[in-house]
């Protein structure tokens, strides 16, 4: 695939990028493709390699490796390298509904197992997807497929995050009527609200492919929270629809129950993120921020992951005073550890974009490793003014298990007023799974077999993060799809689904 001494005589070069100080004044997208001739050579990289792991999308030491859609990368690597544009495009949307959206936020697990990698830089596997379905979208290659005949079955999707509308993309195209419902006011999910305007656009990425969709004959019902709406209950939504699948993700939040956490300036990130992208839309980036902002402010955000950084990035961009990150994990190694070999995604230290743009403003990454906070600080108004941290150090305990151990002297005290929760999720919110009496596994989740996706209750599945917990954009469309396979069997006795 590709050139065949392409790896050897093309180095990796990645979609350039707008310089920090300046992209930090918008909410715009800030990547730039290159020239096609410069993504055909980095698509040349595309070794023959035999074997290529980039696709497998196994799990390995509990982390993604490969592809979890099952990509088929060195074959559109090789199509970008001939300039057959259109083919890698047909390419890429036989395992993938929405490659504009992962070419943007996948952390490229498919690059973390790249054969090329073992001796040198991977592929730029993500660039060359996103510059496939960015050039399939300006060329009208991207149209409206109207399945000819429908089936006479009616399913719901309740969720439309990735896992939802790609649940409903495959079950329409099998020909089956889809309505999906969504508690917020735009359909999206965690693509609309959960990540910043600046990574994922939602007019010209996310609503554009929604309105494909809706062209193609599924139905949108926004404003419906299905466990709590009087009207949408459990019992209509089965009576209704000859199934039902749950795509509802997981959006507990994972709180910190220390002391003052009442405080006036304390918040889970996604409440964060979520207000600043409404407001945002609502008032089209008129440069006006909401009332939940960090403007001035001296801002901490606690933990780390894609959801830290979005809330670093976001808090820069409401011109916030100063920003720190606490992580209560060491810093990674600059290459990889013996004990993280390859295929694994390798766990290397590096600054995503919201840790660039710090960097650029405060001459440091604002990242802080090995602190974990002890107490929120408070004023006579309830107002929150700093946080109390300790520098830690991982010690095992009596059973052999790692635990945070306090650095004796290290107790101190940082300025504060508007703590983010970015700690991850405890999984899914229980309104829907009590109202459809489903089984619950150790973690909270909707007891469903991955592959089967069926639950407890006869026609209903469940699919996405609802199912296997808070995990990726990619896992979710693999289960998304999934479900929409089984169910498709379940309803027809047999499928053509992938």
């Amino acid at each position: 695939m590709g050139k065949p001494t392409g790896f050897m005589e093309v180095p990796r070069i990645t979609d350039a990028e707008a310089a920090p100080l300046e992209r930090i004044k918008n909410w715009r997208e800030f990547k730039i493709h290159p020239a096609e001739k410069q993504q055909r050579a980095q698509a040349s990289r595309c070794m023959d390699c035999g074997t290529p792991f980039c696709h497998t999308g196994h799990m390995v030491s509990g982390m993604a490796s490969g592809c979890p859609v099952n990509n088929l990368i060195p074959e559109w690597n090789d199509l970008i390298y001939r300039g057959r544009w259109k083919e890698a495009l047909e390419r890429l949307h036989k395992t993938n509904n929405f490659p504009e959206f992962t070419g943007r936020v996948c952390p490229a697990p498919c690059e973390g197992s790249c054969v090329l990698g073992v001796i040198g830089p991977a592929v730029t596997i993500k660039n060359n997807e996103c510059a496939i379905i960015d050039r399939g979208w300006e060329e009208g290659w991207v149209t409206a497929r109207i399945p000819e005949t429908r089936t006479g079955k009616k399913i719901a999707v309740v969720g439309s995050g990735p896992a939802g509308l790609a649940c409903a993309d495959q079950l329409n195209q099998a020909g089956h009527s889809v309505t999906v419902f969504e508690r917020e006011d735009r359909i999206g999910g965690l693509l609309m609200y959960g990540i910043p305007n600046m990574k994922l656009d939602k007019e010209l990425v996310v609503q554009r492919r929604v309105d494909l969709m809706a062209s193609e004959g599924i139905e949108f019902k926004t404003g419906i929270a299905i466990g709590k709406d009087s009207v949408w209950t459990a019992e209509k939504l089965r009576a209704d629809f000859d199934a039902t699948i749950l795509c509802c993700g997981a959006t507990a939040g994972r709180d910190l129950y220390i002391d003052n956490r009442d405080a006036e300036g304390v918040f889970m990130a996604m409440e964060f993120l979520t207000t600043n992208t409404r407001y945002q839309l609502d008032h089209e980036f008129d440069g006006s921020n909401p009332a939940l902002n960090a403007t001035g402010k001296d801002v901490v955000v606690i933990g780390g992951g894609d959801t830290g950084t979005d809330c670093v990035g976001t808090s820069i961009r409401h011109g916030c005073k100063s920003v720190i990150q606490l992580e209560i994990m060491p810093q990674p190694p600059e290459k990889r550890a013996a004990n993280n070999p390859w295929p694994e995604w390798p766990k290397i230290y590096k600054m995503d974009y919201g840790q660039e743009e710090a960097n650029a403003l405060q001459g440091r990454d604002p990242r802080h490793y090995l602190v974990q906070t002890k107490r929120f600080l408070k004023d006579a108004t309830g107002k929150l003014t700093g946080l109390e941290i300790v520098e830690i150090e991982w010690t095992k305990d009596e059973q052999g298990r790692f635990v945070p151990q306090d650095i004796e002297g290290t107790l101190r005290v940082i300025p504060c007023q508007l703590a983010l929760l970015a700690m991850g999720f405890t999984g899914p919110e229980n309104e829907v799974i009590q109202k459809f009496a489903l089984e619950t596994d150790a973690r909270s989740n909707i007891k469903a077999d991955h592959g089967q996706f069926i639950t407890n209750v006869p026609g209903v599945f469940a699919a996405g993060d609802v199912r296997r917990g808070q995990s990726l954009v990619v896992w979710a469309i693999n289960e998304g799809r999934g479900a929409a396979r089984e169910c498709d069997r379940f309803l027809m006795g047999a499928t053509n689904l992938p």
